[in-house]
Order: structure tokens, then C-alpha cells, then sequence
């Protein structure tokens, strides 16, 4: 599916030759310094900005750049606030890449969470024992790409905890997830250990419902919404770089907040 976020079609480069006595006056004020201009992406890569491949290769190099300085500035004993429960958005509010009377509903019964990669126990788990483990609740601020919020109330158990149960290699770069409605995602292990990072069952100290990732998913206050994938159904410690859904599609990967 296409990033709602680009255009059918690409731009013509050529639609700035009529403003290009602008962008220089405007480049001249220093009002675009720091900004990453056609101009300063040619001189730092030597591209022709006509070359599509070329320029994606350029913004990928940079994204990567962003991806880095992040993770760099990422303080993983640093905790997000937390809010009371009176805050709390009932029920949570939807969000995928497809309508809400798209979901395919999973069966709790019949569902296995897979174990792959740098972990010692492989061996699937029950819906049944992941909700017998210690659980924690976090009251958070939900923080989406396109510009919306919530406080919700999430409760589970520490994807830390669960790493360290199953024998995981703690210091592998990346957790990777799969899931039910085929949108991978994954996010890098410091994350992944904070303590405000869960495999989430309960929603407001309720099971989850369908629409929200029944019967797992993960939740995190470090990430962004598009981060936290639903409908989990396989979980993959690795040390080569996952990507995700919307990362393919041109989005950072790090996506702190």
C-alpha cells in the first residue's frame, strides 16, 4: 500500500524554476540554514536532483544519519510521563494502515507467539502463559505521525522481562516483530529494555479488544504510534537491520519521541 503521505505523482524538479530568484533571496536571509535545500543535496552528494535513484539514495543516507543521532541522544533510563486515569481515551483510538471493518479478528485460543533469532528458547507461547507472567500497567501518551494524540492505559508485561525469560541476546541491535495483519515493524534493543516497553494484553484493565491487537502487541512510551505493531504473532532478536512497514516506504526507523 502507498505511504498516505506522498503523492501519486512525483514532482516535476523543473516546478521551482519559476521560484528560484525566491529561494535564493530567502537562502541569502539565512532562513533556510540547516535545512536540507535541492541545492545543499547536491552539493553534498553530487547528484543531479532529476536522478530520482540518486536522491533517494541521498535521503535514505540521510535518514540513516537521523536514525544515528538519535539513537546516540536516546536515554534509556530516562522515563515519558505518566498520566492518572481519569485521562484515559475509552476505548483507544484506532489507527492502521487500512479501516477499522478490515479487521480480521484472532482466534486467542489457537494463536502462538513464534520465537526466532538470537534467542536460547525458541520454544511458542500461549496466550494463557503470557498473561500468567508479572504484568506492569503504564498510563501514556499515544503520539502519532500525523499529528494526533491519547493517554492510554496499557498494562503487560516488561518486554524486557520476556527477553530475559526466553534467553534472548540482550545485546543484539534489534527486536523485530510480525504479526497477524502482515505489518512488520521493529525497534532497537536500548528501547526495547526501557522499562516503559511492553508486550501489552489489557487495555484500560481489560483484555484487549480485536480492533486494538488482541491478543498482543506492543506498546511503548519511546516511539512513535507507528512503532508499536498489533496482532504480534512472532518475536525476532537479530543483529541484521529489520526494517519495518512504513520504513520501507520512506519513514525514519528510529522514531523516538
Amino acid at each position: 500500500m502507498r505511504s498516505p503521505f506522498r503523492p501519486l505523482k512525483v514532482p516535476d524538479p523543473g516546478i521551482l524554476d519559476d521560484h528560484r530568484p525566491l529561494v535564493r533571496q530567502i537562502e541569502r536571509r539565512g532562513l533556510l540554514r540547516g535545512g536540507l535545500t535541492l541545492g545543499a543535496l547536491t552539493l553534498l552528494t553530487g547528484c543531479d536532483v532529476t536522478d530520482t535513484t540518486a536522491v533517494g539514495r541521498a535521503l535514505r543516507a540521510v535518514s540513516d544519519f537521523n536514525d544515528g543521532v538519535q539513537a546516540a541522544l536516546f536515554d534509556p533510563r530516562k522515563l515519558a510521563p505518566e498520566y492518572p486515569a481519569s485521562e484515559v481515551l475509552k476505548p483507544p483510538r484506532f489507527n492502521a494502515y487500512y479501516d477499522v471493518e478490515d479487521v480480521k479478528p484472532v482466534d486467542g485460543e489457537a494463536w502462538r507467539l513464534e520465537l526466532a533469532g538470537l534467542i536460547s528458547d525458541k520454544r511458542p507461547w500461549t496466550r494463557r502463559q503470557i498473561t500468567e507472567l508479572p504484568e506492569r500497567e503504564i498510563i501514556i501518551r499515544h503520539v502519532c505521525v500525523e499529528g494526533w494524540d491519547y493517554i492510554g492505559q496499557w498494562s503487560g508485561v516488561p518486554l524486557r522481562a520476556f527477553l530475559e525469560r526466553v534467553g534472548a541476546d540482550l545485546t543484539a541491535k534489534y527486536v523485530a516483530f510480525k504479526t497477524a495483519d502482515d505489518y512488520p515493524s521493529s525497534i532497537d534493543m536500548a528501547s526495547a529494555l526501557h522499562p516503559q516497553t511492553l508486550l501489552a494484553t489489557r487495555y484500560a484493565g481489560q483484555d484487549l479488544p480485536d480492533p486494538y491487537g488482541y491478543p498482543l502487541r506492543l506498546r511503548t512510551a519511546v516511539k512513535l504510534g507507528f512503532k508499536n505493531p498489533k496482532w504480534i504473532t512472532a518475536i525476532e532478536v537479530t543483529n541484521t537491520y529489520p526494517g519495518g512497514y512504513w520504513e520501507s516506504r520512506g519513514f525514519n526507523w528510529f522514531a523516538g519521541i
